[in-house]
């Protein structure tokens, strides 16, 4: 009979190990899913994995990578902060939502003045915008120790319902004969998120998400308010002896993570989306909660973990394009990756045995 055995510590090469693991059981299993489907198995893992990177046009897809990674990656440092605290915020979705609407509100108030200041304004509230939605669970949670799970999560519909009426309503192009969906941004240089370097997909979206992974790793490993994170996860109790103050780990986690996933929201429609539409959020704050364990909760490991899944991402379009495959199957195998990682994570801490179990 299998076994599993507790380890009297947690294995470093399993640690290190099992998000590769993942990757590979998920392309076992991602394969036979497309057998499934009628699709040739290894054209399929060869379209989404290898094509984007080394393939004949990987020069289109590469620029794509990073549009596609940069959001993946600044959600998932916010959320790591509050996941290493143990702060479970599921809404990301949500702030993503609530901080596109407000730094879009922001450039089409000022439309048509072209200044250099509407870009960073945008910016700002964008942040502002994901922080107030994130601070709704912070205040539930220290005031009334509801839980922050729930709430986020809850919220996410409530922002969506915001979304589509913002859309319809108060952010709706006068110009648009009457349809949904706010002015485009690419029509509105001084509110553009235009490239930067347009060959390799760099905007300040993606600016922001480097900066984010320095400032995160320079936090957990260089400051005490990192120090109080990580104590507050590993060891509750001892966290609490030490001095360290639930409100505030609380108020900062989510406010940090919320910040960052609205400033997502704000450069994605500003830039690749180019506006408010009823179907603008496209799943990234969902996504993100696989790159944040994927990439460990760690800065460096969420930054390869992004890019990562922008690759599942762009490979899977182009296997839709190429060889019919649906969406939804692309976004199984994104789900896919996560499941393989909570199952194969138990190595970590356990060890498989052959042999009867004794009696108690």
């Amino acid at each position: 009979m299998l076994r599993l055995e507790r380890r009297p510590s947690p294995s470093r090469f399993w640690i290190a190990s099992t998000p590769l693991l993942a990757v590979v059981l998920t392309m076992l299993a991602g394969g036979a899913m497309f057998a499934l489907l009628g699709t040739d198995p290894l054209a399929a893992i060869r379209t989404i994995f290898w094509d984007p990177v080394f393939g004949e046009f990987a020069f289109y897809y590469r620029g794509q990578l990073l549009v596609k990674a940069a959001p993946l990656i600044l959600i998932a440092i916010g959320l790591s902060l509050g996941f290493r605290a143990g702060i479970w915020n599921i809404g990301a979705e949500g702030q993503y939502i609530i901080g596109a609407i407000f730094g879009a509100g922001v450039g089409l108030a000022a439309y048509p003045t072209e200044s250099r200041l509407i870009f960073p304004a945008m910016v700002i509230a964008g942040a502002f915008g994901g922080w107030l939605w994130a601070m709704i669970p912070a205040i539930l949670k220290t005031r009334f120790n509801t839980n922050e799970i729930l709430v986020s999560l809850m919220l996410v519909y409530v922002a969506e319902a915001i979304l589509a009426s913002m859309a319809s309503g108060l952010l709706r192009n006068p110009d648009g004969m009457g349809f949904p969906g706010s002015r485009n941004f690419k029509d509105y240089p001084a509110a553009h998120n235009n490239f930067l370097i347009e060959s390799a997909g760099v905007h300040w979206g993606v600016i922001a998400a480097l900066i984010a992974v320095i400032f995160a790793y320079v936090l957990l490993n260089r400051h005490l308010l990192g120090f109080h994170i990580r104590l507050a996860g590993e060891a509750p109790k001892a966290a609490r002896f030490g001095g360290v103050n639930p409100t505030r780990l609380v108020v900062f986690s989510l406010g940090a993570s919320g910040a960052l996933a609205g400033m997502a929201g704000l450069f994605e429609v500003a830039g690749p989306a180019g506006q408010i539409s009823i179907d603008f959020n496209s799943g990234y704050g969902f996504t993100a909660i696989i790159v944040a364990f994927l990439g460990r909760l760690n800065p460096i490991g969420i930054l390869l973990a992004g890019l990562l899944m922008a690759l599942t991402y762009v490979g899977g379009d182009a296997a839709a394009a190429q060889l019919g495959l649906p969406s939804a199957a692309i976004q199984l195998l994104q789900g896919m990756l996560l499941f393989f990682l909570l199952a194969v994570d138990v190595l970590a801490n356990f060890r498989i045995r052959l042999g009867k179990t004794e009696a108690a």
